[in-house]
């Protein structure tokens, strides 16, 4: 996976850095906020590891330009930070932090981070499959639009792609129910022909 991490000092930039490239994965490294979120902006990814305290943006900063970019996956933010205590995680979780990592940065806690990062990109990524699914009715066929009413199927496509729909028969419904009823229909009035 590709992780883009932000931080502003040069030693614990590489040390993260090769951390990461140790557990497999590939880094996008950035010296601050602004050049992360340019990073991100051209190249979204699905984790970002960035430190708090950065000049010209910092890590809340970029979290929040992260969360409002229009049609990204969603993106999992652990925030570097040595300000451990409940009121500073409280101002970040309102941010969009999704995880912490306190500094010195332990190489165990990170990899135990990153794991929890895939499951729960995993799941997202399921979410989103799962809500791409049209609920039909098994007997009727009617599908259940965003209102949560129920449309008949060509009702539905015709609102969802702006055509018009024909009837016809395929061939495997025309050996399986119009076949017999003609074959019936003509055993009983006879063939005319």
């Amino acid at each position: 996976m590709k992780i883009l991490i932000a931080e502003d000092d040069a030693i614990s930039r590489r040390i993260l850095q090769m951390a990461i490239e140790k557990f497999g994965h590939e880094v996008i490294q950035t010296g601050n906020g602004m050049e992360a979120w340019r990073a991100f902006d051209s190249e979204p990814v699905r984790i970002v590891i960035s430190d708090w305290m950065m000049p010209e943006l910092d890590g809340l900063g970029l979290c929040q330009k992260v969360r409002t970019r229009p049609e990204t996956e969603y993106t999992y933010f652990i925030l570097l930070t040595a300000k451990a205590d409940a009121e500073n995680y409280h101002v970040a979780m309102q941010a969009g932090i999704d995880d912490f990592l306190t500094k010195p940065m332990d190489r165990d806690e990170l990899s135990i981070r990153l794991k929890v990062a895939e499951r729960i990109l995993g799941f997202t990524r399921r979410i989103q499959e799962l809500e791409g699914l049209l609920p039909i009715c098994s007997y009727c066929k009617k599908i259940r639009n965003e209102k949560q009413l129920w449309d008949q199927i060509e009702e539905y496509v015709a609102k969802q792609t702006h055509k018009s729909l024909s009837h016809s028969i395929c061939p495997e419904c025309y050996e399986i129910h119009v076949k017999p009823s003609l074959a019936e229909w003509k055993e009983k009035h006879g063939s005319h022909g």
